[in-house]
């Protein structure tokens, strides 16, 4: 029986998959003009399994050498000769595994395996690509050359030798239609051309020129929510659990944005770990919201690979750090620059994407993840307005059930307590997160939260909780005149009704020196809202 999997190599045979038939024959296409790409996309997206995928699709028509260099070890980039002989190694042991289909081709082989094979041997860069190019006028079959992991040659000359000699190597194809490989694809978190490398000043021209060539890789790799259903469908074919497949596929689209590693994790948490757990005795109980959002609570407080990857990129780059704080607790816009160096490693690393010019975080998951580690503080203030929620957290959690209200009503007193005398300064910037820090530890291991990033603005935030099978919409906004704050009721009715609640919350951080501190339940229509102002 096939399972879901989120570790390594994805297998169709063993594994359920999204059907990956059209990035498949999107890429072909690249293949088949001859082009030289790189795939960069973020950890865990899938690149190692599509480039696998790829190879069984070209193998008719091409001869494809699969490498990654990861296979290579640190050692091999010491120098030319080291890595030149550990790349023909790791070429002739692929080569090996192909049909070659011509006896000239099993000679030029042969006495390159023997010229590596000798000790101490001395071959360096352009002895090696004499060899390769013998090899690819020989092959029947237009070569297509595949490295993975790219980016483990970071920081040494070495590797961008090797860049430069392919690139020159492809471009004499080009012009003078010398044997070289019909394509090249590289695949690798990084860009390379923004990897760290220690060159020299009088090479510094070395930088840029192996790029000139590589066509810019446009494809979305990430699962779109009708290719989720797919991978579902057959999933429940399988298994018979009754699941709403097209709800099911939506909630894990809305949730990740399609981010591969995301929908795979979820998927064989509500498989393995949710089915069978308290409130979800089998399957076909745990294929459902409630069990779903159990299963974004298990996914958001385990240890994976790439979280661990994320975190670490978050010290290794401060500005990287900086940049998402702003985002995702001041509320401003930040307008996508070519070239800015924060928002090029967000992208890169998969913390945030495009949209329509603007930098948002990539998905719900990334994002909660991120409010959670920027919610843990030191700060002597912050570590009292979590424990004063530890303190009240038996008021608001009644048979289950959470009082939404009486949350407010504690945090307006503990929060004009300690911070009433605070600038308006303070309030626009911190007011916001530090409901979120008061209310994380009441919900914490029962309940989800998240930010609606398409009402997140300076003076507007709309965050949504689950907390067992209920769902509550607190409006957290700026106070400016009662004109705007009557649009904002408005605006949250409506809310309400995309979520077919008939209550709904709101905070608002005034700064009018007569405010009247406090909660009140008003009407609008057929709904009640629950106002607290601070």
């Amino acid at each position: 029986m096939k399972r879901f999997n989120s570790t390594g190599l994805c297998v169709p045979s063993k594994h359920y998959m999204v059907n990956l038939d059209g990035k498949l024959a999107q890429i072909r296409k690249f293949v088949d003009d001859g082009c030289y790409f790189m795939i960069n996309r973020a950890r865990q997206y899938g690149k190692t399994t599509t480039l696998a995928a790829l190879a069984k699709v070209l193998k008719e028509d091409y001869l494809v050498i699969s490498l990654d260099f990861q296979a290579l070890g640190n050692e091999s980039f010491k120098d030319e000769n080291r890595f030149s002989v550990a790349f023909a190694k790791i070429f002739l042991q692929r080569m090996q595994q192909c049909p070659l289909e011509s006896r000239e081709l099993e000679n030029i082989l042969f006495r390159f395996t023997d010229i590596i094979a000798q000790k101490d041997v001395d071959f360096d860069l352009k002895e090696l690509f004499d060899h390769l190019t013998a090899i690819c006028a020989a092959s029947p079959k237009p070569l297509v050359l595949m490295i993975d992991e790219v980016d483990s040659a970071t920081n040494n000359q070495v590797f961008l030798d090797f860049l430069a000699q392919l690139r020159y190597y492809y471009i004499k194809r080009e012009a003078n239609d010398e044997p070289a490989f019909h394509s090249v694809i590289l695949a690798g978190v990084y860009d390379i051309k923004n990897m760290k490398r220690k060159i020299r000043p009088d090479e510094e021209h070395k930088v840029n020129s192996p790029w000139n060539i590589a066509i810019n890789f446009d494809i979305d790799m990430s699962f779109h929510k009708d290719e989720i259903a797919g991978m579902l469908a057959e999933y429940e074919k399988d298994r018979n659990t009754g699941m709403n497949v097209d709800e099911m596929a939506g909630l894990l689209y809305d949730y990740t944005s399609g981010y591969p590693f995301l929908v795979s994790r979820l998927c064989q948490l509500i498989d393995e770990l949710v089915a069978g757990s308290e409130g979800f005795p089998d399957k076909s109980s745990a294929w459902c919201k409630d069990g779903f959002l159990k299963a974004v609570s298990m996914l958001l407080i385990e240890p994976n690979t790439l979280f661990d990857s994320l975190f670490n990129k978050l010290e290794d780059y401060p500005e990287l750090d900086r940049m998402l704080r702003r985002l995702l607790f001041e509320g401003k816009e930040i307008f996508y620059t070519l070239g800015n160096r924060p928002i090029e490693l967000a992208l890169m690393f998969g913390f945030v994407k495009k949209s329509d010019n603007l930098i948002v975080v990539s998905n719900r998951i990334l994002e909660t993840l991120l409010y959670n580690l920027y919610l843990v503080s030191p700060e002597a203030q912050q570590e009292m307005m979590q424990n004063e929620a530890l303190r009240d957290k038996n008021q608001f959690i009644q048979n289950g059930h959470l009082d939404m209200k009486r949350v407010l009503e504690r945090f307006v007193v503990h929060f004009h307590d300690l911070y009433g005398d605070r600038d308006e300064k303070f309030l626009e910037e911190d007011g916001r997160r530090y409901f979120l820090l008061y209310l994380r530890p009441i919900i914490n291991g029962t309940g989800n939260y998240y930010v609606e990033a398409q009402t997140r603005d300076m003076e507007r935030t709309d965050v949504v909780v689950d907390y067992n099978g209920e769902q509550f919409v607190i409006e957290l906004k700026i106070w400016r005149g009662e004109a705007y704050h009557t649009r904002g009721e408005v605006q949250l009715s409506e809310y309400l009704d995309y979520y077919q609640l008939d209550k709904g919350y709101m905070l608002s951080f005034c700064f009018n020196k007569k405010k009247h501190v406090g909660v009140k339940e008003i009407r609008l229509g057929k709904k009640v809202l629950v106002e607290a102002v601070v």
